[in-house]
């Protein structure tokens, strides 16, 4: 009798922890996004959603540990299966064509592993950037509703991305992102076993259009306050009225 640890080491064990870990992702991704977006309501919107998640505590720690944790399974995981499957490849082609609608392989799909590591560098840079960043009395700022001081996201967000370097990087990565996303949606409901034959072209599909509203919202911050003349005027903290 096969134990769940020898499951979990076989070949579809490693796709499915892939499949769920990436489906938990997938959710973090679009709550992280709508907590950014909150921006274009103004820079108190930003910093009270800051607020709001720093006042959890030790749950806030909580929740970071078991989501580094489903970040390392995840990147783990990948990386196991993608060993695996280039042991077992017999030949390498010196060109690669898609396979088509049966295996929608895409360019997508065979960079995953190269995407995939970039995006978890640049995650450990942008935690440096705004989950760990400056704490000096500098970045702290009064929000109404809310007692004391607290911490300025909204000046650290300026800061970064007036700076057209940051801005360029932020970019490229999360148009990488779009490609990761583009096979990853498909293929984590795919791993877990989510979709028939039926639901297949569907969810490839769905994948696209996901994949282009998160890379697009998430382009949309670093953009617009590069191109803002004064980001922190106006309702909307990137306007002048």
């Amino acid at each position: 009798m096969s134990t769940p640890r020898f499951q979990l080491r076989s070949s579809i064990g490693k796709k499915l922890l892939n499949g769920l870990t990436g489906v938990l992702l997938l959710l973090f991704i679009v709550a992280h996004l709508a907590g950014n977006l909150t921006i274009f309501v103004g820079k108190d919107a930003l910093n009270a959603y800051a607020a709001t998640t720093h006042s959890l505590g030790p749950l806030l720690i909580v929740i970071e540990l078991g989501l580094a944790a489903v970040f390392l399974v995840h990147a783990g995981s990948a990386i196991s299966v993608w060993r695996d499957n280039q042991a077992a490849r017999d030949t390498r082609y010196m060109v690669s064509k898609s396979k088509g609608a049966a295996s929608k392989q895409t360019v997508a799909s065979r960079t995953m592993i190269i995407t995939g590591l970039v995006l978890l560098a640049f995650l450990i840079l942008h935690l440096w950037q705004f989950r760990f960043g400056p704490t000096t009395p500098a970045y702290q700022t009064t929000l109404p509703g809310h007692a004391g001081e607290v911490w300025n996201l909204h000046l650290i967000v300026v800061e970064t991305f007036k700076n057209p370097i940051w801005t360029a990087l932020y970019v490229v990565v999360m148009i990488l992102l779009g490609f990761h996303l583009r096979h990853g949606f498909w293929s984590a409901f795919q791993s877990i076993g989510a979709l028939n034959p039926k639901l297949r072209p569907i969810a490839f599909s769905a994948g696209v259009v996901f994949a282009i509203v998160i890379a697009v919202g998430f382009l949309l911050l670093p953009i617009f306050v590069y191109l803002a003349p004064d980001p922190n005027a106006g309702v909307l903290g990137l306007v002048k009225p």
